[in-house]
């Protein structure tokens, strides 16, 4: 005798609504996170609007800027924006005495950034890296946090760096040129290449060997013996290394002799 165990419908379908509900309930909270603003020790939520009194330079322009959309709850329980305080802390002993020791500068500590930019805090703790963890740089020397959409999905230019090129250029300006011979590269910008933020690879390189060229570089290949590139082959050189270490195309960045950049 074979016993068949089944359900009552009612109990299949409150099954199939329960299961139905915790998916749902857990696609909504999978990705979100509750972010805390940095605290000024005393001092109380005030508003964007008090900062402008004394900060109208900084604050005229912050409309358009993500961190402008930010709101809280104040003490006296009514939303306020924080687009200054999220950042720098409740404002009020600021207002109160006006000294730099009563606000947050992200400039002098990361940490306020990285309270939300997570991510970023992950990769400052790579191999390589800007030594940004240790205070010798601050976030905002390449990005400009009071203009400009942050996400990069959106197509926001000026919080993701304005110029990439020309915001690396204001440390490492021997690789900038300008050249008489550049590196096409070069235009798209330092990013192509390289990891700001930190990269196990040396220099923050996005990858160490011949394969970071290959990204641009790489052609069709009819020969099962050789790596043929401009009409050349390479097979040979790129055994020895890089293709900017293996005594071949050295002046990587751009030449003023050498159209190949040999040197």
């Amino acid at each position: 005798m074979r016993l068949t165990f089944r359900l009552p419908r009612n109990s299949l379908v409150f099954a199939g609504l329960a299961t139905w509900g915790v998916l749902l309930v857990s696609c909504v909270v999978a990705n979100r996170a509750l972010l805390v603003p940095p605290q000024s020790a005393g001092a109380t939520i005030v508003g964007s609007a008090s900062c402008a009194k004394c900060h109208a330079s900084i604050t005229r322009g912050i409309h358009d800027a993500t961190h402008a959309r930010l709101a809280l709850k104040g003490d006296d329980g009514q939303m306020k924006n924080v687009a200054c305080e999220s950042c720098h802390g409740g404002g009020s002993l600021h207002i109160k005495e006006g000294t730099p020791g009563t606000i947050l500068n992200p400039k002098v500590s990361p940490e306020t950034c990285l309270q939300c930019h997570v991510n970023a805090r992950s990769e400052f703790s790579l191999p390589y890296t800007h030594p940004v963890l240790s205070g010798k740089i601050a976030c905002t020397q390449c990005h400009e946090p009071h203009q400009g959409e942050a996400n990069p999905t959106a197509g926001g230019a000026r919080t993701l760096m304005t110029a990439a090129n020309q915001t690396c250029a204001k440390c490492h300006p021997a690789q900038s040129g300008p050249f008489t011979f550049v590196h096409e590269v070069m235009r798209e910008g330092c990013v192509t290449c390289h990891s700001p933020h930190g990269s196990v690879n040396d220099k923050m390189l996005k990858s160490r060997n011949v394969s970071l060229c290959y990204q641009c570089h790489f052609q069709p290949q009819n020969s099962t013996t050789q790596i043929v590139h401009g009409g050349l082959d390479h097979s040979q050189n790129v055994n020895r290394g890089t293709c900017w270490s293996a005594g071949c195309h050295e002046a990587i960045h751009g030449s003023h002799v050498n159209s190949n950049l040999r040197y």
